[in-house]
């Protein structure tokens, strides 16, 4: 059973004639529309169901955690982020900012492993700005139906009003709006891809998941500090560290993180996709996805 976002259903509704066009027998997949807080809770409180996977925001993926302990019901929760990119000295600084801020242009940012922080050694600060400003300089925001669109239009209004309120917070906080920071005036719910500087991450922008097209540069002096900093987070879905191979794959061991791309290794859907932390509950893709939907049975003779 299927219950796709509100705002987003369209996707779903497609698969669903595509499984009944392909003859899956009536009953194997069935999809309800509506909004979450009826039927998800229906659905996580119901006893015939005996396991409920929800991807989404940690606050839901809370809310569904206390309504299964009714019925000791199994969870499978893919929840938000707030991941870091480690650029380490020697790396290609080009691959670190190309690789971060794609994933928080993809989707206008509303992708739960967007790389939403960019850790940068400090005295490279002024070499990472250059980069950034030389990779966003021909970003369109405009009819993603036009084939050179990059970032479209928020999912609604509001979340284009959350997003706004996040860039406003970083400007309370002190951040530094370096690129972009406003809504496009023109009909649709556009916000300018944003890229803020002088973050701390104690400030809400480098805490909160913000969905939207919003990065965060932040600066560390030692190795040792740019694992402190990427770990101190309630979040743990993705990451990515580009550097030197030796050093790179020690710092990415040290993440506590779901998944970590290195030099800009790429996910595979054979490998487990889930996060440490308050990024959810157990895993999807390959065999261990499989698992959570599996009960373990043993029969003595």
């Amino acid at each position: 059973m299927v219950n796709p976002a509100t705002n987003t259903p369209l996707t779903a509704i497609i698969y669903a004639e595509i499984i009944e066009e392909a003859g899956l027998p009536k009953g194997v997949f069935n999809l309800v529309t509506g909004s979450g807080s009826d039927t998800g809770d229906y659905l996580t409180k119901h006893p015939d169901v005996a396991v409920v996977s929800f991807t989404g925001s940690t606050a839901v993926g809370k809310g569904l955690y206390k309504n299964a302990a009714t019925s000791v019901k199994k969870l499978v929760l893919e929840l938000g982020g707030k991941s870091p990119m480690v650029y380490l000295k020697g790396g290609d600084l080009q691959l670190a900012v190309r690789s971060a801020a794609s994933t928080v242009l993809d989707n206008q940012g509303q992708t739960c492993s967007a790389l939403t922080r960019l850790l940068v050694p400090k005295d490279e600060l002024e070499r990472t700005k250059e980069v950034i400003q030389d990779y966003y300089k021909d970003i369109k925001v405009g009819d993603p139906a036009e084939d050179d669109t990059r970032v479209g239009p928020m999912v609604s209004e509001d979340q284009m009003n959350t997003v706004l309120d996040y860039i406003q917070i970083g400007i309370d906080e002190g951040a530094n709006v370096f690129l972009g920071g406003n809504r496009l005036n023109r009909k649709g719910y556009f916000i300018e891809p944003t890229v803020f500087t002088d973050v701390t991450n104690d400030m809400t922008i480098a805490q909160e998941e913000i969905f939207g097209p919003v990065l965060v540069v932040i600066t560390y002096d030692t190795q040792e500090e740019a694992v402190k900093i990427a770990n101190d987070s309630s979040y743990g879905l993705s990451g990515g560290v580009v550097g030197p191979e030796k050093e790179a794959m020690e710092v990415a061991r040290q993440l506590r993180t779901g998944n970590i791309a290195i030099n800009g290794g790429s996910r595979t859907p054979k490998a487990p996709f889930g996060g440490y932390k308050q990024s959810g509950i157990g895993r999807e893709n390959g065999l261990y996805g499989l698992e959570d939907y599996l009960e373990v049975k043993a029969l003595f003779k």
